[in-house]
Order: C-alpha cells, then sequence, then structure tokens
C-alpha cells in the first residue's frame, strides 16, 4: 500500500473511522472472539466476481493485509458472478469451520442466503464496499458514492464554463445502487448547471474498459461534439479514453471517473485528458476490511457502518494516491 495514500486518508478523517473499535455503535462480538487466545484466525473471503480489477484488487489487498498481521489463514472463493454459488460458497467456507467472513459484493444488491448461513453458524460478516439492502451484517465498510459522484460534477462544472455535451457511461446492471448513486450526484450538480446538456449512454459498460470503450465508440458517432465524459468506474473511463484517442478527439474531451485505480492515477499524471477521479480505493477498503474482521474476532465493539473518505484526485495531488505496486 502506497504510505503517502494512507497518510492522505489519514488526514481526511480515516484514523477516527479505522480506530472503530473504540465505537460504541457497532455490531456485537460473537462467540468466534475466543476462538483462539493466540490472535490466529481463518477469515473466509466470499467474491460475487474476480473478473474486474477492482475486486480482485480488494481480494489481493485483503490477502496482503492478512499477511502482515501473521497467523490469520485466508480462504478466498469466487462466485463468478452467480448468486446463488455466492452462498454455496460461504456455507462451504463455514463447513471448513473460518472464524470470519468478508463478502466482496461487487454489483449484487442482495445476498439473503449468504448471510442467513453466517448468521445461523454464528459467524460475523464483514461486508467490503457494496452494503447489500436486505439482511444481518457485523459491518460494512466503504464510500459514499454520491458523494463521489457530486464532487465529480462539481469539477467538471468548473472546467466547463462554457457549457457543452456531457456524457454518461454506467456500469449496470439497471438496479446497480453504487452506480446509481454516482450517476445521482453527478446529476445533481451538472443538471441544474446552464449550458450544460447530459447525454446517457444506452448501454452497459459493464464496468470494464473494453465495454468502455465499445459504448464510447457510439457515444462519439451519435454525439461528436462530446466536451467530457463521466463513467461510473476508472475501468471503463480508461476504455473510454482510448476510443476518444482513436476518434482524434483527445484535445476535445476530458474525462472524469471513479476508483482510483492504478492506471487512470498514471493517466492523471501524465497530464492527459483524464482530469479526475474520486479515490475508492480497493487496496484501502480491503485492508481495512480485514481490520475490521480480526478487530471483531478480538472481542472489539466496532462500527456497524462506516464510511471511507473518497478525496478527488486530480494532477495537482495524484503523487499522493498513485501505486503502481498495489494490487488496484
Amino acid at each position: 500500500m502506497n504510505i503517502r495514500k494512507f497518510s492522505g486518508l489519514l488526514a481526511s478523517g480515516l484514523l477516527a473511522l479505522s480506530l472503530a473499535s473504540c465505537s460504541s455503535s457497532g455490531g456485537e462480538p460473537t462467540t468466534a472472539a475466543s476462538a483462539s487466545g493466540d490472535g490466529s484466525y481463518t477469515i473466509g473471503v466470499a467474491n460475487f466476481m474476480l473478473s474486474g480489477p477492482y475486486f480482485s484488487g480488494m481480494d489481493k489487498a485483503i490477502a496482503a493485509q492478512a499477511k502482515k498481521k501473521g497467523k490469520i489463514e485466508i480462504i478466498s472463493t469466487d462466485a463468478n458472478g452467480d448468486a446463488a454459488k455466492l452462498a454455496s460458497n460461504v456455507e462451504d467456507l463455514l463447513s471448513k469451520n473460518v472464524d470470519a467472513i468478508i463478502i466482496s459484493g461487487g454489483p449484487l444488491e442482495s445476498a439473503p442466503a449468504a448471510l442467513n448461513a453466517a448468521k445461523t453458524a454464528n459467524k460475523p460478516v464483514v461486508l467490503v464496499d457494496r452494503k447489500f439492502q436486505a439482511g444481518e451484517y457485523t459491518s460494512w465498510i466503504g464510500p459514499d458514492n454520491k458523494a463521489i459522484g457530486v464532487q465529480n460534477g462539481q469539477f467538471l462544472a468548473e472546467k466547463l464554463p462554457k457549457g457543452g455535451k456531457v456524457a454518461i457511461i454506467k456500469g449496470g446492471p439497471a438496479d446497480n445502487s453504487i452506480g446509481l448513486a454516482r450517476t445521482e450526484g453527478v446529476k445533481s450538480v451538472l443538471g441544474s448547471t446552464a449550458g450544460i446538456t447530459l447525454v446517457e449512454a444506452p448501454d452497459f459498460g459493464n464496468w470494464g474498459s473494453d465495454g468502455g470503450l465499445t459504448v464510447m465508440e457510439s457515444l462519439l458517432a451519435t454525439n461528436p461534439d462530446l466536451v467530457a465524459v463521466f463513467c461510473e468506474n476508472d475501468a471503463m473511463c480508461l476504455g473510454a479514453q482510448r476510443a476518444i484517442a482513436d476518434a482524434g478527439k483527445a484535445e476535445q474531451i476530458v474525462i472524469a471517473g471513479v476508483d482510483g485505480q492504478a492506471e487512470a492515477l498514471k493517466a492523471i499524471l501524465d497530464g492527459t485528458n483524464y482530469l479526475v477521479t474520486g479515490l475508492n480505493d480497493a487496496d484501502i477498503i480491503g485492508a481495512m476490511g480485514l481490520d475490521r474482521a480480526v478487530e471483531i474476532l478480538s472481542g472489539a465493539k466496532v462500527e456497524k457502518d462506516t464510511v471511507v473518505p473518497s478525496p478527488r484526485v486530480t494532477k495537482e495531488n495524484a503523487a499522493e494516491y498513485f501505486d503502481p505496486k498495489g494490487g488496484f
């Protein structure tokens, strides 16, 4: 993990959040807290999907943080985007008598079978990035996605004083609350900014670079006069940037993304048309998720919900967050 990146988040207020074991507003410790007297635990990681760089980066960050702590064994699974498989993976982890489970839900909106299985087994569950819409969990750690969208919208409004057409590329599916919150934040600013017209892509970019490229190509074919594009994550924006360059419009169209993916930060640092992203770093959230699970198992009272600061990253401060050796 980039020390400067982590220090920057501490300065933003993360210190108080990461010391949440001092909080009295949290989930209840479970019987697993006394599972071992020497601080050694087995923690299961149930990933809905590892196909995207964000989710694979988070899985790596959890494993890396466990290695730093020592005495922590990680058993990681991948449901390949299948909700039933996620539930099956959780049941399999429970059969291995893990002490706690971390769930990275990706675009999944709810996982009642998985949460119910953990509850029945009296095992704590830590959700990272995705907070499910229903079901009981012990603790959640993630960003304020609407706030990220708002700050991107404010940035674009400042950069586009003459107005123009701004495209929005969404990850999908239609009910994805994370993407919806990010886009809602952008639209809450730009939708009422004089001179700016919003153009939402009719197709989803599916959270990947290839999808972003394909959707951007279609947008350029119908809206050659675009002046900016916002994508619900950096991976799609990196693909969109390729399409924009191929069309010879890099000087015309600026780019705003979300997450703080290393390739996006490098593009920002290099002074390309990729101007801004909102930090939602998989390395940091993954590490915090592992720490939170260990805190719970150690008997600490923790916050039920922890919102991780998501600073706006531009060329002026991107070096603080860029970590070419990170998992994300």
